[in-house]
């Protein structure tokens, strides 16, 4: 992950995460809830725990 990240045109924004039943399978996602479209996700499996983040 980027450090230092700033918000497209330098708007401020709102960003979640949240565990979603999508495909049958649980995925993580990351979503920028304050645009449209824009939002990441990956198999729950494969997503990074807390420990990762460090």
């Amino acid at each position: 992950m980027a450090p230092d990240v700033t918000a497209a045109g330098g708007q401020c924004s709102d960003v979640m995460a949240s565990v979603d039943d999508g495909r049958g399978a649980p995925e993580f996602v990351i979503a920028d809830v304050s645009r449209d479209d824009a939002w990441v996700s990956i198999d729950l499996p494969d997503a990074p725990t807390l420990d990762d983040w460090r």
